[in-house]
C-alpha cells in the first residue's frame, strides 16, 4: 500500500518508468503519465488534425484506447514513444473520416473570413506567423509529418520514432531531414 502511495505523489517521466506487475500499479501510473504529457499529445494532435476541438477529442479516444491496454503496459519498452504512436494513427483516422473533412471545410471557410481583417495587434501577428507554420507542416508528406511531428512534439529520439514506425533509423533521419527542409523552403516564401 505504501508503494501505491508513493507513486500518486511522485512525478512520472514517461521515459524511465519501471512498471511492476502489482495489482494496480498501471491504473495508478497511465493517468500520471499522461499528465506529464499532456501538453505535448494535444499539440502534436492539433497539428495533425488543424483544430482543438478534434485534438481534444483525439487526446480522449489515446487515453480510453491506452486504457484499454493498461494492463500490457510492464511489457513496452518506452510508454511514451506508445501513446504517441497510439494518439498519431487516432488523428490519421479522424483526419479521414467524412465528418472531419466537412467540419475542417468549414473552418477553412470562416479563416478565410477572418483573414481579410487588418492584422495591426502584435498577438495577430503570432497568430498569423503560427497558421501559416501549421499550414507548411500540413503540406508535408504523411511520413514527413509523422517524423516531425514526434519528434517536435513528441520529443523522441530518432531511434524512438525508428521503433515506433517500424522504420530504419536512417529513414527516421532522412524524412525529419526533408520535412525541415520542405518548412524551411515554405517559410521563406
Amino acid at each position: 500500500m505504501a508503494s501505491s502511495d508513493k507513486m500518486n505523489n511522485e512525478t512520472i517521466s514517461p521515459d524511465k518508468i519501471d512498471i511492476s506487475r502489482e495489482e494496480n500499479s498501471s491504473e495508478i501510473i497511465l493517468p500520471q503519465i499522461f499528465r506529464t504529457i499532456e501538453a505535448d499529445l494535444l499539440g502534436m494532435l492539433y497539428h495533425v488534425l488543424g483544430n482543438i476541438e478534434d485534438a481534444r477529442d483525439a487526446l480522449q479516444d489515446t487515453f480510453i484506447r491506452c486504457w484499454k491496454h493498461r494492463d500490457s503496459l510492464y511489457e513496452i519498452q518506452n510508454i511514451r514513444a506508445w501513446i504517441f504512436k497510439i494518439a498519431y494513427n487516432i488523428a490519421r483516422d479522424v483526419k479521414k473520416s467524412a465528418w472531419q473533412k466537412r467540419r475542417q471545410a468549414l473552418l477553412d471557410d470562416e479563416n478565410g473570413i477572418l483573414s481579410h481583417e487588418p492584422k495591426a495587434d502584435d498577438a495577430m501577428i503570432r497568430s498569423e506567423e503560427l497558421k501559416q507554420f501549421q499550414k507548411a507542416i500540413q503540406s508535408l508528406d504523411n511520413e514527413e509529418k509523422e517524423v516531425f511531428l514526434l519528434r517536435q512534439n513528441g520529443e523522441l529520439t530518432f531511434e524512438q520514432i525508428a521503433q515506433t514506425l517500424n522504420i530504419p533509423l536512417g529513414t527516421a533521419k532522412t524524412r525529419m531531414r526533408r520535412a525541415v527542409m520542405k518548412l524551411h523552403g515554405i517559410l521563406e516564401e
